[in-house]
């Protein structure tokens, strides 16, 4: 039976789940830039037991959504509570907040990645892409984790540098690249620019400023990258489903590239006010949010979400044609 009509399904074995809303920063490409849909809340370690506890075959859970992690005052306890679990734990983070004392509190809880929203190699750009002028403090902070790192001889977290391409940054690759390594950070990751198909983007987050089919010069910009990496110990690495050299070209949407994610039967997102989300993309990709909610942790139990009528609807559109508004740019516009 094809799992898209399949009645009764595994629950999953990843979680997103959104410790909170609340950003210290306002990016340009979020879609935080205009505002959320939801109001602004952090998770308590109860909430989060109560939602986890339903999810007995739980193996990943992913800390964040819309928001940034260290907001959240309990955010080692969750992370404690997830390891003793024996569950991969990892966050991103723009780890402005990140101190020595949370620093360490990451690495003795046993965190198991940090990946940093970096997208950029210098203040200028940082400052373009992120509306901040904190990019010298961020740099410090990352000093500061690796050092701790060192001294507490562990591996974990694991921590990559990420950039998510637009037309303002993307030059920044090479640089950042060699940034990292001067870090003692070994993966950079690029990402697509999620932003709205219909209607008005906001900031950065709109279609003339995504880096698709790039040019004869950013192709050199990547190549460069790559090599710098190969020479360094930095390995290149892209989000979603594709070789890093293939992650900025566009896909036809005759191809349907939305029915290879696996999202929909393999991930569920739950937001910091409990409604549980298709994924961790939904948020960006259209202004519907109420047409995203499949349910709410904290009035339904999560078997009944994930089996429920809703969730069952979405897969049914996901594998077709004409799937939900918001899976329409996956693989065609951004990452899958």
């Amino acid at each position: 039976m094809d799992r898209a009509e399949k009645a009764i399904l595994t629950l999953p074995e990843c979680l997103y789940l959104e410790v909170t809303n609340r950003c210290n920063l306002r990016c340009p490409a979020c879609v935080q830039y205009r505002g959320m849909p939801e109001p602004p809340r952090d998770l308590t370690l109860a909430e989060t037991h109560r939602i986890a506890a339903q999810l007995t075959t739980l193996e990943k859970v992913v800390l964040h959504g819309i928001g940034e992690p260290l907001l959240n005052e309990a955010l080692p306890e969750i992370i404690g509570y997830f390891k003793d679990r024996a569950v991969h734990v990892l966050f991103n983070s723009n780890a402005l907040l990140l101190t020595s004392e949370k620093a360490a509190q990451m690495i003795d809880r046993g965190l198991d990645e940090l990946r940093i929203s970096m997208d950029a190699a210098g203040a200028n750009t940082y400052a373009s892409v992120r509306g901040s002028h904190q990019f010298t403090q961020l740099v410090r902070n990352l000093e500061i984790l690796m050092r701790l790192k060192r001294e507490k001889r562990r591996q974990q977290p694991r921590v990559s540098a990420w950039l998510v391409g637009t037309r303002e940054n993307i030059r920044d690759l090479p640089a950042m690249t060699l940034l990292a390594s001067r870090l003692g950070i070994d993966e950079v990751y690029l990402q697509r620019l999620v932003y709205p198909l219909d209607g008005p983007g906001y900031g950065l987050a709109e279609r003339r400023q995504a880096v698709t089919d790039p040019a004869p010069e950013i192709q050199e910009v990547l190549a460069e990258s790559v090599q710098l990496g190969r020479q360094l110990g930095v390995t290149l690495n892209a989000s979603g489903l594709v070789p890093f050299e293939q992650s900025l070209q566009s896909i036809s949407p005759e191809e349907a590239p939305w029915r290879r994610c696996r999202r929909p039967w393999q991930v569920i997102y739950v937001t910091a006010w409990g409604n549980v989300l298709p994924c961790c993309i939904a948020p960006f990709a259209t202004w519907a949010y109420g047409t995203l909610i499949l349910g709410n942790a904290f009035r339904q139990s999560l078997v009944d979400i994930w089996n429920g009528a809703a969730y069952g609807e979405f897969r049914r559109k996901h594998q077709s044609d004409e799937p939900p508004d918001n899976c329409r740019g996956c693989g065609v516009e951004w990452s899958l």
